[in-house]
């Protein structure tokens, strides 16, 4: 029989590594809107083709996302942070070397997106579900998604650099060998446990088994529906928000700041949301941070549009940026437990990454037809809407089943 330790990994040792995996994964990301531009205008290709590559880099992160959750839950995260840096490197090495959307959309989508399913949050949130106790779990998921914050906020500004400095290709290059230290990261998560072939822990409910029963829960169906709207937000506003206000006559810089400063502010959202996901029903603050969302927006398009406005509109929508993410995940743990959070984390999530293709392909089709982004700011502004109400009927309470029989 295997020997395995049931000493559990040091909730110091799994922040600063989930952490500085997250913050490059996420970090580098959170910067392709600023390749939109350089590669369009070299290439000459449509907006709606670099939009459409970026699009179904979010499906395929979505999808791969059920699957590599499942692969994590049970032979740990370890070899899937291993797999998902090689795969990021090949991406954006493929990516720089593009000569056709159609080559584009396989590296820059497919590869990118499979290697973010394998490096970012529902890997490392099982992580924290297996070692931190309950108590602190919602906390730990905020650090987590705040590092996630702070590496948009540090890798923005250095990725508009290397492009205005070496290029745009040149550029993904250099990101492609940053992002292979998420390899030596990937050690301090070795969890005990996982040592061999799979997991030595019991499992209560197969994969199958744990799937429907999350597929016949309303709140889960309800909190999978309001994540929907946050993908569809967050990466609108990710991807075009540079060309956006390029469009409008406002220099290069205004876009890195803007988009630097969305995460430094999602850095005190986030860990302020993990933080008071821990005293308050999670639902009601799910319902205010898209609520809001709405209303920050609608302020944004009602100013008028100047460097001063676009950083106030960024600090505040930071703020709220990616603060639904410790609070759902620290849901679906409360309702389900931990032993598939990454596979069930993974449902949420692909529901989350539809909503960021339409969000990032309806962006470049609409400008595309009708020269504008309104039609989608004002789609953005009801869905918000849409995401508070249905939050509020959800119930927090642990799912009651039956013992599976051994």
């Amino acid at each position: 029989m295997q020997k395995t330790s049931s000493k559990p990994l040091s909730m110091m040792q799994v922040l600063l590594c989930g952490g500085a995996i997250v913050t490059l994964s996420m970090g580098i990301r959170h910067g392709f809107g600023l390749w939109l531009q350089p590669i369009t205008q070299e290439m000459g290709w449509t907006r709606e083709s670099f939009a459409m590559a970026i699009a179904i880099q979010n499906i395929a992160w979505g999808v791969m996302g059920i699957f590599v959750g499942m692969v994590a839950d049970r032979f740990g995260a370890f070899r899937v942070l291993l797999a998902g840096a090689a795969a990021y490197a090949l991406g954006l090495t493929g990516m720089a070397l593009s000569t056709t959307p159609l080559w584009f959309a396989l590296t820059a989508g497919l590869l990118i997106g499979a290697a973010q399913a394998g490096t970012t949050y529902a890997v490392i949130f099982g992580v924290l579900g297996r070692q931190i106790p309950a108590e602190r779990r919602s906390w730990a998921m905020g650090v987590i998604a705040a590092t996630g914050s702070f590496g948009q906020f540090f890798m923005v500004p250095v990725e508009g650099a290397l492009i205005a400095q070496i290029g745009w290709s040149n550029a993904l290059v250099v990101l492609a060998m940053l992002v292979l230290m998420i390899v030596p990261l990937a050690f301090g998560l070795r969890e005990p446990g996982f040592a061999g072939s799979r997991s030595a822990a019991p499992r209560q409910q197969s994969v199958a088994q744990a799937a429907a029963e999350a597929l016949r829960t309303p709140s889960f169906l309800l909190l999978t529906a309001g994540y929907f709207v946050c993908g569809f937000q967050v990466m609108f506003i990710g991807v075009h928000m540079p060309s956006y206000l390029k469009d409008y006559g406002l220099a290069p810089q205004v876009a890195s700041y803007s988009l630097a400063l969305v995460g430094l502010f999602n850095i005190f959202g986030t860990y302020l949301a993990g933080n008071l996901g821990q005293h308050f029903p999670k639902r009601y603050l799910l319902a205010g941070i898209y609520s809001l969302r709405s209303v920050v927006t609608v302020a944004f398009l009602l100013a008028p549009l100047s460097p001063w406005t676009v950083y106030a509109f960024s600090a505040a929508m930071g703020f709220l940026w990616l603060s639904t993410v410790p609070l759902t995940n620290a849901t679906v743990a409360q309702l389900f437990g931990v032993q598939h959070l990454s596979m069930l984390g993974g449902f949420v999530f692909f529901s989350h990454q539809v909503g960021s293709f339409l969000g990032v392909w309806l962006g470049g089709y609409l400008y595309d037809r009708s020269g504008s982004y309104d039609i989608v700011w004002y789609l953005s502004i009801a869905l918000g809407i849409f995401a508070a109400l249905v939050n509020l009927p959800i119930r927090e309470a642990p799912v009651q089943r039956q013992p599976v029989a051994a």
